[in-house]
């Protein structure tokens, strides 16, 4: 009998408990959509990253014209002129990988651009994220635009807009 009512207490005690926790929702695409300077440090990325992807291409058309001068020009070529060519076409593809890996590898020069451009931007957001969980008394502040999981949400628990005005944009 003392078993059953100490876990009647603390079921009780568990809901209580869970009840007394608050929690939100932020949709994080549109607090960042709402900051100019996120958008125009999306825009700088995208440029840069186009004229990195126009050098790479241009590598490439060079590093195929190669080989397909080698193709046509082949047969009149000695073994020795052919394995210059072969030499000089190796190289050329091996400038054009290490060109893309230099520019869109894991620690390339667009990783390094964005975090220059977007970390202070999403240091700003989750201190603002913070601070409004702090005053509002939330213990957990979820993203609706990344979890796949939420299926509704009531729009009064959504903090954006606030997170927004602690940003100083107000919308």
């Amino acid at each position: 009998m003392k078993k059953i009512i100490f876990s009647l207490i603390m079921t009780v005690a568990a809901i209580s408990a869970a009840s007394a926790q608050k929690f939100a929702l932020i949709d994080m695409d549109y607090v960042l959509r709402n900051i100019p300077s996120y958008e125009m440090a999306n825009e700088q990325l995208n440029q840069v990253s186009l004229s990195w992807e126009k050098e790479v291409n241009e590598l490439s058309k060079e590093a195929e014209a190669m080989y397909k001068n080698y193709q046509s020009e082949m047969v009149f070529l000695s073994d020795e002129q052919k394995k210059k060519k072969e030499e000089e076409i190796v190289l050329k593809e091996k400038e054009v990988t290490e060109t893309r890996y230099k520019y869109f590898g894991p620690e390339g020069e667009l990783y390094k651009k964005r975090q220059s451009l977007m970390k202070p931007i999403q240091d700003d957001v989750y201190n603002a994220v913070k601070a409004v969980a702090e005053e509002k008394g939330y213990q957990v502040i979820f993203d609706r635009a990344s979890s796949q999981s939420i299926v509704f949400a009531s729009p009064r628990i959504d903090v954006s807009n606030e997170v927004l005005a602690k940003l100083g944009y107000s919308n």
